[in-house]
C-alpha cells in the first residue's frame, strides 16, 4: 500500500540573500529545500545496498525527504559502516530542518571515515546555524585541509568569519573562493544552506566586502552591482572607495564616479 503523508512548509533559513554554499555535487552535500509529501513505497529489503543509496539519491532530487531517510536508513542496515551513507541521510534531514538528527548523522559520517571533507563541511553547517561560529570555522578549517580546491568550503569559512565580525579573515576566506570559482556566490540557494546575517549594517557591509573581492579581482561589473547594494543597504563607510587599494582602477570606470554621484537610497548627502 502506498504511503502519503503531507508535509508542512518549512521556513527556509534565508535573511537578504547570503548563503552558505555547498558543494556543486547533489549526491554528496548539503542542498536546503521544501520537502512535498510522501510518496515512495517501503524499502524493499531484499534490494542490495547500492540499490536503496540510489533509490534514496532519486527521492532527495525530488524533495521527498522523508522517504530518502528511510532508503538509506534501510542502505545502512546493510552497510553500517559507510560514511557517505551517514552524510546523505544527514543531508535529508537537515534538508527537513531536523537539525539534531542530521548532527548525528554527521558526526557518525566523521566517525567512520576521518577524511571524508564533505561531512566535516556538513557538520559545520549545523553549528554555524547554532551561531557557534568558532566551532564551525574549525570544522570548515578541517573540511580545507583534506581538499583544498573547494571555493564552497572557503566561501562557508569566510560566513563563518563575518558573523564572527572577523572581517579581515572573512575578506581572505571570500577572497581564495572567488579565485577558484568566480561564480561562487551566484549559485542560487538550492546548492546551499542560507545563513543570517545578524542586522542590516552587517548586510551593507557584506555587500561592500563583496564588491572589494570583485575589484580586487577586475571584475568592474560585480564591483559596481555591490557597491550598488552596499548603498542601498545603508552602508555607511561607502567612502572608504575613495581610500580602499582594492578600487584604485575600478575610481577610473565612468560608471563608478556617476554610482557615487546618483548615491542611491540609503546613503544620504
Amino acid at each position: 500500500m502506498r504511503r502519503i503523508y503531507v508535509v508542512g512548509t518549512l521556513a527556509l533559513f534565508l535573511l537578504c540573500g547570503l548563503r552558505l554554499q555547498a558543494e556543486v555535487s547533489q549526491s554528496e552535500q548539503v542542498q536546503v529545500g521544501l520537502p512535498q509529501m510522501r510518496v515512495a513505497e517501503a524499502p524493499d529489503k531484499a534490494s542490495s545496498t547500492e540499490a536503496l543509496e540510489q533509490r534514496g539519491d532519486e527521492l532527495r532530487a525530488s524533495k521527498y525527504y522523508l522517504d530518502a531517510v528511510d532508503f538509506y536508513r534501510a542502505a545502512l542496515k546493510k552497510d553500517s559502516n559507510n560514511a557517505r551513507l551517514y552524510n546523505k541521510a544527514g543531508i535529508a534531514e537537515l534538508q527537513m530542518h531536523h537539525f539534531d538528527e542530521a548532527k548525528q548523522y554527521f558526526e557518525r559520517s566523521i566517525k567512520k571515515d576521518r577524511n571524508y571533507d564533505n561531512a566535516y563541511n556538513n557538520l559545520g553547517v549545523i553549528y554555524y546555524h547554532d551561531k557557534k561560529y568558532s566551532k564551525a570555522i574549525s570544522l570548515y578549517q578541517k573540511a580545507i585541509k583534506i581538499t583544498q580546491d573547494s571555493a564552497s568550503f572557503y566561501s562557508n569559512l569566510g560566513t563563518a568569519y563575518f558573523a564572527k565580525k572577523q572581517f579581515e579573515e572573512a575578506m581572505a576566506a571570500y577572497s581564495h573562493a572567488v579565485q577558484l570559482d568566480p561564480d561562487v556566490f551566484d549559485r542560487v540557494s538550492k546548492n546551499g544552506v542560507a545563513g543570517h546575517i545578524a542586522s542590516p549594517d552587517d548586510r551593507a557591509r557584506w555587500d561592500y566586502v563583496l564588491a572589494k573581492l570583485w575589484a580586487k579581482a577586475g571584475d568592474n561589473d560585480r564591483c559596481l552591482e555591490a557597491l550598488r547594494k552596499a548603498m542601498e543597504d545603508g552602508y555607511k563607510g561607502i567612502d572608504e572607495v575613495y581610500k580602499d587599494q582594492e578600487f584604485a582602477g575600478m575610481r577610473k570606470d565612468p560608471r563608478f564616479t556617476a554610482l557615487m554621484a546618483s548615491r542611491p537610497l540609503g546613503i544620504p548627502e
